[in-house]
């Protein structure tokens, strides 16, 4: 048997889409090993968001030849797509296949041509089939692709293409696949979620389609992916307090508490509007984990611009945040925009946002001190006697268990938290 491995960079979409060519490789008799280990062939599923994600991608690929010289290496997903030939020009790689050829992974894995198609003319969204995972509880379902936002900041629309949808029969199948394979989560992922089937020839919402999903409840545990702050409506977040399945957790991409910065960023919403869909969430779901996507030092950030998003994020109830300091990504149209803040800047900027990100988790873990919650463990350390697991509200926790409740859900008590952890 050939052997294969593969390194995965970036989102759930493209964790998603790994695990799906793993699936296809195993099917046509391929061995999968860890990219660490010697291999016949290394596959890199790159990510493109920042400059230095691409860098990241260059670098497995030197490892993989140092790993087996006479390996075979190629390099596919979104930096694949969007500059194939800044890659094709890297002695060490053999092969650049776009996002779409990974639907023919185990046909073009030994091709001996570049091949990457263009994927802003594809309209049909054909999500790569998947019945397993590398996870043993909690599995990904692609159920949307693409984006038609084209924020001044992001490359994503060059590297996805436009936003289609999953048809719903595929992805309950999906759905039902998954769970008759004993995953007890799963996570509804996409590039832009929020414009789920706007391109159906019969147009449907994310809410319809979670609706459907959570009134046959084929699966205990059931978890949405990041959504845009204007897209979140108060009949989704209805459907989500009242749910048995749908887990208490929103990721939303705020980005600036600027409304100047957004305007500049090219995001339809503002910090108004962000504000107000908070505090529905925490009226509807009081014990909701929510996260958000900040970017520090976007162009043009002036001290009261950066003060404004500090202040923002320090008043609202957030759970966690993630922030990325601005880099130009060349492609975009802010790679040509005037404003761009010295590097010193953007690192403090983000460490500040850092420390609040870090308060705010903190808080909100200890709130759940002395609380029952239900957890879905993960996995079992034998030499400790611990299990790991993740709460419906999307807290990692620790505790004393046994193997045999691996994959379970479990109600366990916590008794302490440590910033990052709870213990139970």
């Amino acid at each position: 048997m050939k052997r294969v491995a593969i390194s995965t960079l970036g989102c759930k979409t493209n964790q998603f889409e790994s695990a799906a060519m793993i699936e296809q490789l195993k099917a046509a008799g391929y061995l999968v090993v860890p990219f660490t280990e010697p291999s016949d062939i290394y596959i890199v599923n790159s990510c493109t968001v920042t400059a230095r994600t691409d860098a990241e991608t260059r670098r497995l690929i030197r490892r993989a030849r140092r790993l087996n010289p006479e390996s075979r290496i190629i390099a596919t997903g979104c930096y694949a797509q969007v500059a194939p030939g800044e890659l094709e020009k890297m002695p060490e790689l053999d092969c650049v296949l776009g996002n779409q050829e990974k639907q023919n992974i185990t046909v073009l894995l030994e091709s001996t041509e570049h091949l990457v198609s263009d994927i802003s003319s594809i309209s049909l969204a054909e999500p790569l089939k998947l019945t397993s995972f590398a996870e043993h509880a909690r599995a990904f379902l692609q159920i949307q692709n693409g984006c038609n936002s084209f924020c001044t900041y992001c490359i994503v629309p060059y590297a996805r293409g436009r936003s289609r949808s999953v048809r719903p029969d595929d992805i309950m199948q999906g759905v039902r696949d998954l769970a008759a394979n004993g995953f007890k989560e799963i996570v509804l992922t996409g590039i832009h979620l929020g414009a789920y089937g706007l391109d159906l020839g019969t147009p449907m919402t994310l809410t319809a389609l979670v609706r459907q999903i959570d009134d046959e409840y084929i699966v205990p545990r059931l978890r949405i992916g990041s959504v845009e702050p204007n897209e979140v409506s108060e009949e989704l977040l209805s459907l989500m307090s009242r749910s048995k399945s749908i887990c208490p957790h929103l990721h939303l991409p705020l980005q600036s508490g600027s409304d100047s910065v957004l305007n500049r960023m090219g995001r339809p919403y503002s910090s108004d509007l962000f504000r107000d869909l908070m505090g529905k969430i925490s009226s509807a779901m009081p014990d909701a984990f929510i996260g958000a996507d900040v970017i520090a030092g976007f162009l043009g950030e002036t001290e009261t611009e950066f003060e404004e998003t500090v202040q923002l994020c320090e008043n609202l109830p957030f759970s966690d945040l993630h922030v990325f300091p601005y880099s130009s990504r060349p492609g975009t149209k802010a790679a040509s925009m005037p404003g761009h803040l010295q590097d010193r800047v953007v690192t403090e900027r983000a460490a500040r946002l850092r420390g609040i990100a870090k308060l705010k988790k903190a808080a909100f873990l200890e709130r759940f001190a002395g609380k029952e919650l239900k957890v879905l463990v993960q996995g079992y350390n034998e030499k400790s006697g611990f299990c790991k697991g993740l709460s419906r509200n999307y807290i990692s926790t620790s505790f004393s268990g046994e193997k045999s409740l691996v994959n379970e859900e479990v109600s366990i008590m916590i008794t302490s938290c440590n910033g990052e952890v709870c213990s139970g």
